[in-house]
């Protein structure tokens, strides 16, 4: 036993802590990648090795949705079903994202990188 108060109570409080976090680290992830899809915006440690901030935004909010499954559905509520399997999945995916994201595209033919079969460059 805990003096001064029960194990019980302990548990509740740590349980209403990793919930707050959780709810904080999901909204960081939604609001950076908002701002990487509408604005190109970047967070600081990622505007270097980030070359598509818009993949990038879209791999953010991926990972925000899975981790909400993941967490919300299954991890603490103590239970593992269908959803929290698949908001794992999809947060997982969602880091294989953000590595094509430190990847360059495609360069569309015709540009003076890759020229066109049709239209040589001069």
């Amino acid at each position: 036993m805990v003096p001064g108060g029960s194990a019980g109570a302990i548990l509740t409080v740590m349980h209403t802590i990793l919930v707050v976090l959780a709810v904080l680290a999901v909204g960081m992830m939604v609001v950076a990648g908002i701002a990487a899809v509408t604005t190109g915006w970047m967070p600081p440690p990622a505007r270097r090795r980030v070359l598509r901030p818009k993949l990038w935004g879209y791999a953010q909010l991926m990972g925000a949705v899975g981790a909400v499954l993941w967490l919300f559905l299954g991890a603490f509520r103590g239970r593992l079903g269908p959803w929290p399997i698949i908001g794992w999945c999809l947060f997982m995916g969602s880091l294989g994202v953000q590595t094509l994201a430190r990847r360059p595209g495609r360069t569309p033919a015709g540009t003076p990188d890759h020229p066109s079969p049709t239209h040589p460059a001069a």
